[in-house]
């Protein structure tokens, strides 16, 4: 009748004879041989676990576990001849022309110069964007300490003093400052939707955001699915507010 081996999966020979050795990870028996200790990567360097396994359990080092070693900075070029951002990222306007004067008086005139766009619109101060196309759940959760995403305890938002000053309120301080970013959502008017940069004023419970389409003095804009919560847009070079306008 059959019967299972005492040897486990070491192998017997009365001509060469070889130690038995427990795995130190399977507990199968195997020749001492055939143990071979456990290296797994520590910092820059791999380290013996001392554990003797079988080969079926000795497991490749994790590179996980191992340092990252950083080249060094490469050596700087000689004459370099680097981009001024700065400079090119300036975007004001600026006419000239021949001055203009009263033959009789020999006082100037000024003549006005309207600048428009390529499409015929008059240029304006206002920066230029879409912020109602930002999805409003795309917001990082946390950016340096600061967490954003946070759902503000609003109570009321109601055009205020001008027909595109929205006043916000809130039923617990909100921690914003000026030029602090908020996405609206939920108000039922894709006008007041959208991300804006808010101001504060003396009240730490009220804030305003400014909309391009005006409203009626007066009108409440919350509604039972309305949600506004702090926010982080990137915006464009020197700007400190979220661009305001729409097409």
């Amino acid at each position: 009748m059959g019967y299972a081996s005492r040897s486990g999966r070491a192998r017997v020979s009365s001509k060469n004879p070889q130690a038995f050795g427990i795995c130190d990870r399977c507990g199968f028996l195997y020749n001492h041989s055939n143990l071979q200790w456990q290296f797994d990567w520590a910092g820059a360097s791999l380290i013996n676990k001392r554990i003797l396994v079988c080969n079926p359990c000795n497991d490749l080092p994790q590179n996980q576990l191992r340092a990252i070693v950083l080249p060094a900075d490469p050596v700087p070029i000689m004459n370099p001849r680097t981009q001024n951002y700065a400079a090119a990222e300036t975007d004001n306007i600026i006419t000239s022309g021949t001055t203009t004067t009263d033959p009789t008086t020999g006082l100037p005139i000024t003549v006005p110069v309207y600048v428009v766009t390529q499409d015929g619109q008059t240029t304006s101060n206002q920066a230029i964007g879409i912020p109602g196309d930002i999805d409003p759940n795309a917001i990082p959760p946390q950016f340096q300490s600061t967490a954003y995403g946070v759902v503000l305890p609003v109570v009321s938002m109601v055009v205020s003093s001008s027909p595109t000053v929205i006043t916000v309120t809130c039923s617990a301080p909100h921690g914003l400052s000026t030029n602090s970013q908020v996405a609206v959502e939920g108000t039922g008017n894709t006008n007041t939707d959208g991300f804006f940069s808010v101001t504060v004023g003396a009240s730490q419970t009220t804030f305003t955001y400014t909309i391009q389409f005006p409203l009626s003095v007066g009108t409440s804009i919350l509604g039972s699915t309305t949600l506004v919560k702090t926010a982080i847009v990137g915006i464009p070079y020197d700007f400190a507010q979220i661009p305001q306008t729409r097409p």
